[in-house]
């Protein structure tokens, strides 16, 4: 078997790992935050960018769009266009923190609910910032790669469709080379 032809079995699966992570990240973060809108303004307004309308604003509309972007992806729904956005989320909140961390800051993120001013020498920015480079690769790869089971987009023919095709170029590719999926030493 190709590296190719290994990549076409594995892809559907590793995007689904990576599409339920978001989305399991995504839920949990925008579910801690929906039922105390206050502390979620208060955390965005700790980063100092905004004015309080707009603190105001990201403060209680976060929430509902992390949650919205998680359903869809469990579900599998528009899966690129929700990963594109997440990725976009995931760098936003990677610019806010590094933001944060360089301009001195004493702050806890707020990804999960308690955000806000925090005593000097209590802020941790390095485990946010990887968390979200993780989860920004994670997107990334739902954006690259899409197509995954168990999803309403695979439903709606966009999955199966995409892997035949891509199977059938690795046929080809091999029928051109004479070495097929089955040959020794592939």
């Amino acid at each position: 078997m190709t590296n190719r032809l290994r990549w076409v079995t594995a892809q559907p699966w590793v995007t689904l790992v990576a599409r339920l992570g978001v989305a399991g990240v995504l839920g949990y973060a925008g579910w801690t935050k929906i039922d105390t809108p206050t502390q979620s303004v208060q955390a965005v307004a700790a980063y100092e960018l905004f004015g309080d309308g707009l603190n105001q604003f990201i403060g209680h509309t976060l929430p509902l769009l992390e949650i919205a972007m998680a359903l869809l992806l469990v579900v599998g729904f528009a899966t690129r266009y929700v990963g594109a956005l997440s990725a976009l989320l995931f760098a936003a909140f990677i610019v806010g923190i590094a933001s944060a961390w360089a301009r001195g800051l004493s702050i806890d993120c707020g990804c999960f609910g308690d955000g806000g001013p925090v005593a000097p020498g209590e802020e941790n920015y390095v485990t946010p910032l990887l968390r979200d480079l993780g989860f920004l690769v994670m997107a990334g790869i739902v954006v690259a790669w899409p197509r995954s089971p168990v999803s309403l987009d695979h439903l709606l023919g966009g999955g199966t469709r995409n892997r035949e095709r891509d199977l059938e170029r690795e046929q080809e590719d091999g029928e051109r080379t004479g070495a097929g999926p089955g040959a020794a030493g592939t």
